[in-house]
């Protein structure tokens, strides 16, 4: 295995998990650094929930090794205090209340933390006496990350945390979440709101059908695919020095790697030639174009596992 620094704390080396013979996660390598927000995303059945889970302790791998805290995650009383997730559904005791629900997970992590202060974070405060069964969905989310957070834990799993809340409660998702690793936390993101994880991640893992496809921050990532520019003209205007005429002779649309100078390359010359550029639009590449053109790509062969 290669070194691993001070401040790592998920190493995930060469992780294969199988489920008879379907191969769901293919050789996965990943690390996640100390204060990181790393989102690791995926399409539909790529594999990022059962390595989660792996990670998370609560399955074990097929073969490869994983390290949390430089421990085995399986070490529940090593790393179970030092962890809080967030699931897509906690499926907590409709009977309980809010308060009961928060201090309940508290005595079960081992960590201490002041209930009212939790509930203040997520705008629940005045919900703690009622019962869960009693909340909405967006209600419930919250009350999902309060119960993660508690305690501020150095290491944080938000599995789709933001599904279901109103825009106000995303914002307040994400400032907490800010506050957090201020303190210090390492967090762990999924999410299908590729926006998020543009906006947020340090650094980002797409994952499909079993593998890690790319790996970086979004600059690095977009920088792999061309942004675009279109525009149409009237007929009869002198071909301009970029883009490809589509069909219908006024409408056209260039790929390029050098953005910035083609498109002052393109109003250059339109401003010369008196040139009027209609319905123009220079669009730099977004993550949701990474997403898209992996899946499109073939699927490597993983190495012989040992």
């Amino acid at each position: 295995m290669a070194h691993t620094s001070s401040r790592t704390v998920i190493d995930v080396d060469r992780l294969n998990i199988s489920y008879g013979d379907f191969h769901a996660v293919k050789d996965l390598s990943f690390r996640v650094e100390q204060g990181e927000l790393y989102a690791l995303l995926g399409t539909n059945g790529a594999g990022k929930t059962s390595a989660l889970e792996t990670v998370e302790g609560h399955r074990k791998p097929s073969s490869g090794t994983v390290r949390v805290f430089g421990t085995t995650p399986a070490d529940r009383r090593a790393v179970r205090a030092r962890m809080g997730i967030m699931l897509q559904e906690s499926g907590f005791s409709a009977d309980l209340t809010v308060a009961e629900s928060v201090r309940l997970i508290g005595r079960l992590s081992g960590r201490t933390d002041s209930v009212d202060r939790v509930l203040g974070t997520v705008d629940l405060t005045r919900k703690a006496d009622v019962r869960v069964g009693q909340l909405s969905g967006g209600e419930k989310r919250r009350l999902d990350f309060a119960t993660a957070v508690y305690g501020r834990p150095e290491l944080i799993f938000l599995d789709e945390p933001t599904t279901g809340l109103d825009i106000q409660s995303r914002d307040a998702l994400w400032a907490a979440v800010s506050e957090l690793r201020g303190h210090g936390s390492t967090v762990v993101l999924t999410t299908h709101y590729l926006e998020e994880a543009q906006q947020y991640a340090d650094r980002i893992g797409l994952m499909h059908r079993g593998t890690l496809r790319r790996e970086g921050t979004v600059s690095e990532l977009t920088r792999q695919l061309p942004a675009s520019i279109r525009f149409s003209l009237s007929p009869g205007t002198p071909p301009p020095p970029i883009g490809a005429r589509a069909a219908d002779g006024t409408a056209y649309a260039a790929e390029t790697f050098r953005l910035q100078a083609d498109l002052k390359l393109l109003l250059d010359w339109a401003a010369a030639h008196d040139v009027d550029l209609r319905d123009l639009s220079a669009a730099p590449t977004r993550l949701d174009d990474v997403f898209r053109s992996i899946e499109t790509e073939p699927v490597p062969t993983p190495a012989p596992t040992r």
